[in-house]
């Protein structure tokens, strides 16, 4: 690939769903922000007829070459030829078992798709994400000690999905619209167990994206209010007002993606959890 070239391929081969593979490749390449990657992504790849036909492709649209494949006999056979067609390869998992071999003193087990074994903690994220479904934009539970966290704030600071990123991590979530002239219920008010948490952004970001969803759904007969700079300023405040109030957190996510405030938001939980358990023992 020539040095002004905007593109380029990036061959992404795992034995298993990808997912692992396709998280660290986006990391290294949203580094690189002139040059955009052409994925291709090959799953469940775990046998040589498979690793043959991926080949293929690579021969065809030559490029990066990264994989996660346990069986070393199909990782030989795709080395071999990423050598052959001259495509760079890379085990991104490789250096990480090396290491954790080294340091525990036993081999790597090698079992494909591993992490997504059906055990405890995968029904917990099941269970967190249908509570989480079912108590979206001001479903409460009928009972908030069973929310782990409960996400407040005014329209558009991205809580449904932050909700949903929570949930995959197991983390029963629940999400409550703070809305001009409506008071925050009882059932937050009184939550003992749940850490509660608003989300806040800038005025213009949060104006933004009301004129960009008015837009989308072509209601202009409220847009004077809903997308009003004045009165999102007004929320805003009311929000961090009623925060002060009760001790409550903000995060201003303006500037954050869903996974980092969702670390931010975790970080807390944490938190609470220890000063929770500290009371607990406490004389």
């Amino acid at each position: 690939m020539s040095e002004n070239s905007s593109f380029f391929h990036l061959h992404l081969i795992s034995d298993s769903t990808g997912e692992t593979l396709i998280a660290a490749a986006r990391a290294v390449t949203s580094q690189y922000k002139d040059h955009q990657p052409v994925e291709h992504v090959y799953p469940l790849v775990r046998n040589q007829r498979q690793v043959e036909s991926v080949l293929e492709s690579v021969e065809d649209d030559p490029g990066i070459v990264l994989y996660t494949i346990s069986n070393p006999e199909v990782s030989d056979t795709l080395e071999e030829a990423c050598r052959q067609i001259g495509a760079p390869c890379v085990s991104v998992l490789e250096p990480i078992f090396q290491i954790f071999q080294s340091y525990l003193g036993k081999p790597t087990q090698r079992i494909v798709g591993a992490q997504h074994a059906l055990d405890k903690e995968y029904f917990q994220r099941i269970d967190a994400l249908n509570f989480t479904m079912l108590h979206d934009d001001g479903a409460l539970p009928d009972d908030p000690e069973e929310a782990d966290i409960i996400l407040i704030g005014i329209s558009r600071t991205s809580k449904t999905p932050t909700s949903i990123y929570l949930a995959n991590r197991g983390i029963k979530t629940a999400n409550y619209p703070l809305v001009p002239g409506v008071d925050v219920p009882d059932i937050i008010l009184n939550a003992k167990r749940p850490l509660i948490v608003a989300l806040i952004a800038s005025t213009d970001r949060i104006q933004q994206v009301r004129q960009n969803r008015l837009l989308e759904l072509n209601a202009s007969s409220y847009s004077e209010s809903y997308a009003d700079r004045a009165t999102i300023a007004d929320e805003l405040a009311s929000a961090r007002k009623l925060c002060a109030r009760h001790g409550w957190p903000m995060i201003d996510v303006t500037r954050k993606s869903i996974e980092e405030t969702a670390a931010s938001i975790l970080a807390l939980h944490a938190k609470h959890i220890d000063d929770q358990n500290a009371d607990q023992t406490k004389p």
